[in-house]
């Protein structure tokens, strides 16, 4: 059975951090819009900062949904999902807020994730994403799959290799600027 946690014991961090992937959850407030769930990837991209207060580097991508909603209201859920033979799920609930690249405490958080293998283009790291965990709970995961990881994807690295800072704030200012309803998410650099 399920069981809440009134922090991040040593046992959570340890299962949190050797997950290969994770997904975050977040909505815009009321009325129409989208849920967005995006699964993040690349080990050495999450960081458990403190009992409760963790951070991940949100990575260019094609949309920018989370940081939105998280500029819009600040709800997340962030859930690691075991694959191999534990069944065990853990979800963090709390308020997320979005550190820019180019914002002073940027460099300062990149320092939390030491074994980043990211590829040698820093403007794949387009912000940090903290979280202020207010509720932690773990669930059995007994119906999901097995499934055996046999390596992680190398695209988005040899994408971000091959574009100039400019051309990735370029693609930014035209990909990341608002949400799919619409909200802000990256002002243009």
């Amino acid at each position: 059975m399920g069981k809440v946690y009134p922090e991040l014991d040593e046992r959570l961090r340890k299962f949190i951090v050797s997950q290969p992937v994770f997904f975050v959850a977040t909505a815009p407030s009321a009325g129409r819009g989208h849920v967005n769930v995006s699964p993040k990837g690349y080990r050495g991209t999450f960081a458990v900062l403190g009992p409760t207060t963790v951070a991940y580097i949100d990575l260019t991508g094609s949309g920018a949904e989370t940081i939105a909603h998280l500029r819009q209201n600040g709800k997340i859920t962030i859930m690691f999902c075991s694959f191999d033979h534990a069944a065990k799920i853990v979800r963090l609930y709390g308020t997320g807020r979005v550190v820019l690249a180019g914002a002073p405490e940027f460099g300062e958080l990149l320092a939390c994730f030491p074994e980043v293998g990211l590829g040698s283009n820093p403007g794949a790291r387009r912000a940090v994403i903290v979280v202020e965990v207010d509720r932690i709970a773990d669930s059995c995961g007994y119906a999901v799959p097995v499934m055996e990881l046999t390596q992680e994807r190398d695209v988005l690295d040899r994408w971000t290799d091959k574009k100039t800072a400019a051309e990735l704030a370029a693609y930014r200012a035209e990909k990341n600027a608002v949400s799919i309803d619409g909200l802000p998410a990256i002002d243009a650099e």
